[in-house]
C-alpha cells in the first residue's frame, strides 16, 4: 500500500486542498453550506423514497402498505427539502434544539439521582444546564445554532485538509528517501 501512496502522494495533497477550500467556504458562507446540505438531504430522501416505491411494487403478494407509506413519505420529504431548503434547515435547527433541551433535562435528572453515589455531580448538572440553554438559544435564534454547525463543519474540513496535505508531503519525502520516486 505504501508503494501506491508514494506514487500518488499528490492525490492526498489535492484532497487536502479541496477540503481546505470547502472548509473556508463553509466558514465564510455558512448559510450556503447549510442550504447545500439541505438540498443533498432532499435528493437523498427523494431517491430513497423512489427506491422504496420500486421495492413496494416488486414485493409481490402480501401487505405492501408499509413500503408504500415509506416511499410516499420519502418522496414528500425529498420534494419539500428541494423546494424549500431554508425550511429544511430551520426544521433541522428546531430538532437539534429540542434534542438539546430533552437531553439536558435528563442529564440534570440523572445528576440529581447520582448525588448519593457520586462526588462532583454538579458537573453533570452543568452539562445539562448548558444543553438546555443551547437548545433554547437555537429555538429563539435558530440562525446562531445553524451558523455554529456550519462553522464546525468548516473547521473540521480545514483541519482534515491540513492533515491530508501534511501526510501527502510526508509520504513524498518517504518515497524519495526509499528511492521509489525522484
Amino acid at each position: 500500500m505504501l508503494d501506491y501512496l508514494v506514487r500518488h502522494w499528490w492525490v492526498l495533497i489535492l484532497r487536502g486542498a479541496i477540503a481546505i477550500v470547502f472548509g473556508l467556504l463553509a466558514v465564510i458562507w455558512p448559510a450556503v453550506t447549510l442550504v447545500v446540505l439541505a438540498v443533498l438531504f432532499g435528493l437523498y430522501a427523494l431517491v430513497d423514497g423512489a427506491m422504496a416505491g420500486v421495492a413496494a411494487f416488486r414485493a409481490g403478494a402480501g401487505d405492501r402498505t408499509p413500503l408504500i407509506i415509506e416511499a410516499a413519505i420519502g418522496v414528500l420529504f425529498g420534494i419539500v427539502a428541494l423546494v424549500w431548503p431554508g425550511f429544511t434547515v430551520l426544521a433541522l435547527a428546531l430538532v437539534i434544539g429540542a434534542w438539546a433541551v430533552v437531553t439536558g433535562v435528563f442529564e440534570i435528572a440523572a445528576a440529581v439521582r447520582l448525588r448519593r453515589e457520586l462526588d462532583h455531580e454538579w458537573l453533570y448538572i452543568v452539562s445539562g444546564v448548558l444543553s438546555v440553554a443551547f437548545g433554547i438559544v437555537i429555538w429563539f435564534i435558530p440562525g446562531v445554532g445553524l451558523a455554529a454547525v456550519a462553522l464546525l463543519i468548516g473547521v473540521y474540513a480545514i483541519l482534515f485538509g491540513a492533515v491530508l496535505i501534511a501526510l501527502g508531503l510526508r509520504i513524498r519525502t518517504e518515497g524519495r528517501n526509499r528511492g521509489i520516486i525522484a
